[in-house]
């Protein structure tokens, strides 16, 4: 790994966005399978809106959600990477791990291989202390990437995401949270 602009690990690359993957970004935006635990599905234009607001919190933050391609197999699969919240929680101001990945790609590691690659940026090159995690408490496949990533998780620091209206079938979330300390002890 060299600069914010390219991870790599075993089978994938993580890296900046390009036009040419645009396409299928909105495609897997578009799928109600990928979309179950987010509000809504993305229209292109939405879908490219969310590119360009990633594409400026690299050049704000200097890290974003990558563009993640899987190495002679497909250019784009979707994201993984840091993200600073733009929404106030008792945990924030923090630094936020996600990732969001076709359908067609599930099953296969690639969010938790991805994700190990952006906590070593995170710890090594940005210096943390830590990073968060958070879903609705249904989300298990994303909660199973959490916990294989050795994060911790307090029921006490379960919240009501303050973006979404009360009564809204996904507004409680779940924290999952992992310190330098606890990370270095298994990377």
């Amino acid at each position: 790994m060299s600069d914010f602009k390219l991870l790599t690990t075993v089978r994938l690359r993580l890296r900046l966005w390009r036009p040419e993957g645009l396409p299928a970004f909105a495609a897997l935006n578009a799928d109600p399978r990928v979309m179950e635990f987010l509000p809504a599905t993305l229209d292109r234009a939405q879908s490219d809106a969310l590119v360009a607001r990633i594409e400026q919190h690299f050049d704000t933050h200097g890290f974003g959600l990558w563009a993640t391609e899987v190495v002679g197999v497909a250019e784009c699969i979707g994201f993984v990477g840091l993200s600073v919240p733009r929404f106030e929680a008792p945990f924030t101001p923090c630094v936020e791990i996600g990732w969001r990945l076709a359908y067609e790609h599930w099953g296969r590691g690639y969010a938790t291989e991805g994700a190990r690659a952006a906590l070593q940026f995170a710890f090594r090159q940005l210096g943390l202390d830590e990073v968060v995690s958070f879903t609705v408490p249904q989300n298990e496949r994303s909660r199973g990437v959490m916990r294989r990533l050795n994060m911790s998780h307090s029921a006490a620091e379960d919240f009501d995401h303050p973006n979404l209206p009360e009564g809204h079938r996904l507004r409680r979330h779940v924290l999952y949270r992992l310190t330098r300390a606890a990370w270095g002890e298994t990377a």
